[in-house]
């Protein structure tokens, strides 16, 4: 059981405005029936939201069978976008999730590890965690927009049922905030930028190792890849983000004097 809070109302109050704050987002669910789900879990553990990435809107009364009454009002609200740089475009920190390893993935940790980490960031940040389809998980080129990934340790088959995983996460989100409240230990962490903002710096710092000609097309991928990797775990604010692109900005006026 997660730890309880100590007090009535204002308990409720607290909890509630950290959790307002996270988002569930699903990307190409194959089956209805596991969004409806994951809207049970979500709603079970605090989570009032739902973004899908997908073309179109699933089958409602689908949907529905598995959320229950008691969580239909998540479905009435599901937000649905195209692609997932849109999603996450407002977020300040992106949680992937992956059973996958290799050289070309974030080092990962486990939730209960990433939620510690998450949990301060709540309180002027809006976070997202983000699963991917049943049959193949998140890609490479879906990490890229996240801050950190987590794996759910198993014993041995390491493919969860989607619903089972956003329960984990979500239980691991929800202790997180109960024991924030009860121990008061963390600082809150200052807003950070969000993904659109840190988007548009990549495309700039990109730019300027283009002109610098640093970037190269046989290890492009590969440097990139790694540069996010640093800059999207540090957790940088709005104005860091505004000095690095203005530094980059500067690189390539340089280059372009100098040709």
């Amino acid at each position: 059981m997660p730890p309880q809070p100590t007090g009535p109302s204002g308990d409720i109050d607290f909890r509630g405005q950290l959790l307002s704050n996270a988002a569930i987002v699903l990307v190409q669910t194959s089956y209805p029936e596991n969004i409806g789900a994951a809207a049970r879990v979500a709603c079970n553990m605090g989570i009032s939201r739902i973004i899908l990435v997908r073309d179109e809107m699933p089958d409602q009364e689908r949907m529905r069978k598995m959320a229950t009454h008691h969580a239909g009002h998540l479905i009435d609200s599901l937000q649905i976008f195209p692609r997932l740089d849109e999603a996450l475009s407002s977020f300040h920190w992106v949680v992937g999730t992956s059973a996958r390893q290799g050289r070309q993935r974030h080092s990962q940790a486990n939730p209960e590890k990433v939620m510690a980490d998450l949990v301060p960031k709540l309180e002027n940040n809006r976070v997202a965690l983000v699963f991917g389809p049943e049959d193949r998980g998140l890609t490479n080129d879906d990490l890229k927009f996240c801050n950190s990934v987590t794996t759910i340790p198993t014993a041995d088959f390491s493919s969860l049922n989607l619903a089972q995983a956003v329960a984990l996460l979500s239980y691991e989100l929800y202790s997180g905030v109960l024991q924030l409240h009860n121990d008061r230990k963390p600082a809150p962490v200052a807003k950070l930028a969000n993904n659109h903002e840190m988007e548009a710096m990549y495309a700039l710092v990109e730019e300027a190792l283009r002109a610098m000609n640093f970037l190269k097309d046989s290890d492009y991928a590969y440097w990139m890849r790694n540069i996010r990797h640093f800059l999207g775990r540090i957790g940088l604010r709005a104005r860091d983000v505004k000095f690095v692109g203005g530094f980059c900005r500067q690189v390539v006026a340089f280059g372009e004097k100098r040709k």
